[in-house]
């Protein structure tokens, strides 16, 4: 087997040559592979396919690829309330679109796509088994997808460069290419879905993304990044032939079905992120990152949705806001979108000196404080300084006075896990058979074969899932860019969407004038740069 040439002291090299920010160089090997010239032991390429599963799990965070796909887009803000989530401006920055290369958000998504590009290349240029190197050039090219789509250009070594020399950087016309010569080579070779495990890389996977190229082609083909694109009907005949060629994966019959702890069993999750009790990512932070400190389960108080994004769904939609008795009775909440007074479910409450209740502490226990038990109920909730919590639709991108916990609406896409708060065992959506549907309906509106009959058939099929009347949504461009909105509000398709529907450089809630045409991409973090082969994108 070929040996990991990997020594601490070429680890500062290894910054330079693979011209990316490292901030623990004993960590992190970014950008390539490393070939077989001595030191370190020999490869195990097991290990390193699983560690490339594993890098899947950064996109569970509430940072790095979640905040760049969606707190840059419509519905998603990271407003600074008092002295809590401010961190230099680096999570108001996405929302009003003021980046720039000294993001740290920025700068840990590329390492973190770039590391797993890393352990995707260790399999496939060492000795491993085909089945390995098949799904190890599958996760490569999901990486890859992701840094065309963030970044433009990519970073790539061949096989047998030598460590000490810089990568080369394809353009982004050369990326897209490569990743879809790459699928196209593996499709036939990877497994069906396996039913309750979609956490495996798969046929139906493969076809998704491939879809998903191909319906973004005109983006990542254009000359300049900010548009004007041009769709090719042919390449949205693939997009229609690669969604077509999904055979495992089906639309599931409940819609949230596809966000509860046992989730694993919905056969519309094409490819996902698995979490197992004691071994998982951070999937909590999707229900924490908005719910006040006194919430069930507790949170962090930081992340809203703005008001125009929420009042896009009809109060009858589904999608919007799920419940059933044990979600009231161990959360006290409904889940999805979270507006208005919110509740705690039966438990133990202290009432204050000014008559309000909150959830007891361990400290209030410890000195005996009275208590009432609530049984069977649910009691209205207050936040830390006694006021009612109440979310509401205001929201500011840097909140103080009376409704500095309150501001902002809140949500929670997954349902907790209660058996398992701390080790939540739901796993994290990567893909979905809906998204491939849209996708096919959009693609037959831009040119490809069925027209407007088979994208108003797709919509029909979708609305009715969450609970609206066919009919509900037209079949026009403006018709899909809304149901994906509301189909897969959080789900990490929101800046590519909107860039895609010429929509994201627009004014809207909270940014009130229209982007520099340079945020249709982000910059190379500055470290990148120490690569002569790397040019930073334009504008930056």
């Amino acid at each position: 087997m070929k040996r990991i040439n990997i020594i601490k002291s070429i680890f500062f090299i290894g910054t330079i040559a693979f011209g990316v920010s490292c901030t623990n160089l004993d960590e992190e090997v970014l950008d390539g592979f490393v070939n077989a010239d001595g030191g370190g032991g020999e490869v195990n390429t097991g290990n390193f396919l699983q560690s490339a599963y594993e890098g899947l799990r950064g996109f569970q965070d509430q940072d790095k690829m979640f905040t760049l796909d969606e707190m840059s887009g419509d519905g998603l803000v990271g407003p600074t309330r008092g002295g809590d989530w401010d961190d230099n401006a680096k999570w108001r920055q996405f929302h009003v679109h003021t980046w720039g290369s000294d993001n740290v958000e920025i700068r840990n998504a590329w390492n973190s796509l770039l590391t797993n590009v890393y352990n995707c290349n260790l399999v496939i240029y060492n000795t491993a088994t085909d089945s390995q190197k098949t799904q190890a050039r599958f996760l490569r090219a999901f990486y890859y997808y992701n840094i065309i789509d963030l970044f433009g250009q990519a970073p790539y070594r061949e096989e047998g460069a030598a460590i000490t020399e810089d990568p080369k950087y394809w353009t982004r016309k050369e990326a897209t290419a490569f990743v879809i010569s790459e699928l196209e080579a593996i499709v036939t070779k990877l497994p069906a879905r396996v039913a309750n495990d979609a956490s495996i890389a798969n046929v139906d996977a493969a076809h998704l993304l491939l879809a998903k190229l191909y319906l973004n082609k005109a983006v990542f083909n254009a000359d300049d990044a900010a548009g004007p694109y041009t769709f090719d009907a042919a390449d949205m005949n693939k997009v229609i032939s690669n969604v077509d060629a999904i055979t495992s994966s089906s639309l599931a019959s409940e819609y949230w079905s596809n966000f509860a702890p046992t989730n694993n069993t919905s056969n519309e999750i094409i490819f996902s992120s698995k979490n197992v009790l004691g071994s998982g990512g951070g999937i909590q932070s999707r229900w924490r990152m908005g719910m006040h400190y006194n919430q069930t389960p507790g949170g962090w108080n930081g992340f809203s949705t703005v008001a125009e994004y929420y009042d896009r769904f009809d109060a009858a939609d589904d999608r919007r806001q799920h419940t059933s008795p044990s979600i009231i009775a161990n959360f006290g909440n409904p889940i999805g979108f979270q507006f208005g007074q919110m509740y705690g479910p039966e438990g133990d409450y202290k009432t204050n000196k000014d008559g309000t209740k909150s959830i007891m502490s361990k400290d209030d226990y410890k000195n005996n404080v009275p208590f009432v038990h609530y049984l069977g109920g649910v009691v209205a909730l207050h936040d830390r300084k006694g006021n009612p919590l109440f979310y509401t639709k205001e929201v500011t991108m840097i909140v103080s006075g009376p409704t500095l916990e309150t501001a902002g609406i809140r949500t929670q896409k997954y349902e907790p896990d209660n058996a398992n708060l701390g080790n939540p065992e739901n796993d994290y959506v990567l893909m979905r058979y809906s998204d491939a549907l849209l996708m096919k309906a959009e693609a037959a509106l831009r040119g490809g074969a069925g027209g407007a009959a088979t994208a108003q058939a797709i919509i029909d099929q979708i609305d009715v899932r969450a609970k609206l009347p066919a009919g509900s949504t037209p079949a026009t461009l403006d018709g899909i860019y809304l149901e994906r909105g509301k189909e897969l509000w959080y789900e990490g398709w929101r800046r590519n969407d909107m860039i895609r529907f010429g929509k994201f450089l627009q004014p809207r809630e909270l940014k009130p004038t229209t982007s520099d045409p340079k945020y249709a991409l982000y910059p190379l973090p500055a470290d990148a740069l120490f690569n002569a082969n790397a040019k930073q994108n334009p504008g930056y």
